[in-house]
């Protein structure tokens, strides 16, 4: 006898994934001078939130951070500008002082906020309200309270389904307007991939490569900052010639930002692709927890962080994520280096210069990088097994 089989298989799971699309915002002379305003009213509030907090901190020994609209009475210029940006500088100072309390070691304790140095931005979260929202797209442009329709180029246009749920207007040291919409994207959680040693990759930092992986490749991505060192200096031997705060001084230093744009562009255009391949390539990825501010202050000079390492490294992160992939990462103090990857002696006379060296105990050679980078994958895997075996246990 056939018996029915009703149990049905299990619906995959739902999650919120958050999508950013940065465009190019082009106000007009009135929205400009709104978005000008907003800056400086969002970084007063800023200012004089964390003073009322540390003098009622003083004088109570307690926590307490007002709200924006205490202070619109005695600066009713507060009131010109869209109260989302304030609500936002609020949350922003809150958030910091949770993670400061959380974590002192990793988020230092806030700071005020001085118009030469900082940045200009201001957030506003879009408010919907049955078929209408305080922040919508066009066709050519963005709607936001106070500016209304502001005109914007658009790389990519979001997906059906996506919900807008934030933006941020930032406004760049070479005088551009980017905005940052932040979308809500209902997905399907990703299935965890369990990596192997076959589909898992180790990679160790390199300064003179970027990085050398396990099997000896490596990157050799172009030095943006060093291939335009002639152009830098060019502009500061002539910066040094003139008079600050004149016309030609002016238009120098918009010279000099431009150029640094342009190579910060072309670095983070690297990365992203970069990133992105490995990403999908690979099942896991085994990388050191190397402190690059501790390299480049024991090493010193600008290859550093001209390399950007470190934004590769959380590129990698949260594009492995979302395919349910693992980034699998090993202590910086971990021996990595000195470690023959064949019998696993520990060869303490290694010099740092030493790019190649032999093992004192089973004679094998070693190309420095790539010895390491095996290092680093094992760790890696075997960190992830013991992981799987606890909570197997558990």
């Amino acid at each position: 006898m056939k018996m029915n089989d009703n149990r049905r298989p299990s619906a995959p799971k739902r999650t919120t994934q958050y999508n950013t699309i940065k465009i190019r915002l082009y106000p007009n002379q009135e929205q400009e001078e709104l978005f000008q305003r907003t800056f400086g009213c969002c970084r007063y509030i800023w200012n004089r939130m964390l003073a009322d907090h540390e003098r009622f901190y003083y004088e109570t020994d307690a926590h307490f951070i007002p709200t924006p609209a205490k202070y619109k009475t005695e600066a009713p210029f507060l009131k010109e500008v869209d109260h989302q940006a304030l609500t936002q500088e609020y949350n922003k100072l809150s958030q910091a002082f949770r993670n400061f309390f959380r974590n002192p070691a990793s988020f230092g304790y806030p700071k005020f906020k001085r118009k030469k140095d900082d940045r200009d931005s201001f957030s506003a979260c879009n408010q919907v309200m049955g078929n209408s929202a305080t922040i919508y797209i066009t066709q050519d442009a963005v709607r936001m309270t106070k500016a209304g329709l502001v005109r914007a180029k658009f790389p990519r246009r979001p997906r059906s389904g996506w919900k807008l749920t934030r933006i941020t207007v930032e406004r760049t040291k070479t005088g551009k307007y980017y905005g940052y919409l932040l979308f809500a994207c209902p997905v399907h959680a990703p299935e965890p991939v369990k990596p192997t040693a076959d589909t898992t990759i180790g990679l160790k930092y390199s300064l003179t490569h970027f990085y050398v992986r396990d099997d000896g490749i490596t990157a050799d991505p172009p030095r943006w900052l060093r291939q335009s060192q002639d152009k830098v200096s060019s502009i500061q031997e002539k910066l040094n010639r003139m008079q600050p705060g004149s016309r030609n001084y002016r238009e120098m230093v918009q010279k000099y930002r431009l150029l640094h744009e342009h190579i910060a562009n072309q670095r983070r255009d690297f990365l992203h692709k970069e990133s992105r391949r490995i990403a999908n390539d690979w099942d896991a990825v085994c990388i050191r927890d190397d402190s690059l501010k501790a390299i480049s202050e024991e090493l010193g000079g600008s290859d550093i962080h001209d390399t950007g390492f470190g934004m590769f490294r959380e590129m990698l992160r949260y594009k492995l994520d979302r395919q349910g992939k693992q980034l699998l990462e090993v202590g910086r103090f971990d021996p990595t280096t000195k470690v023959c990857s064949v019998c696993g002696a520990i060869n303490e006379t290694l010099s740092p210069k030493a790019r190649h060296w032999v093992c004192p105990v089973c004679g094998a050679e070693h190309k420095r990088g790539k010895n390491a980078a095996v290092n680093i994958k094992a760790h890696g895997l075997a960190c992830y097994q013991n992981k799987q075996v606890a909570e197997a246990v558990s």
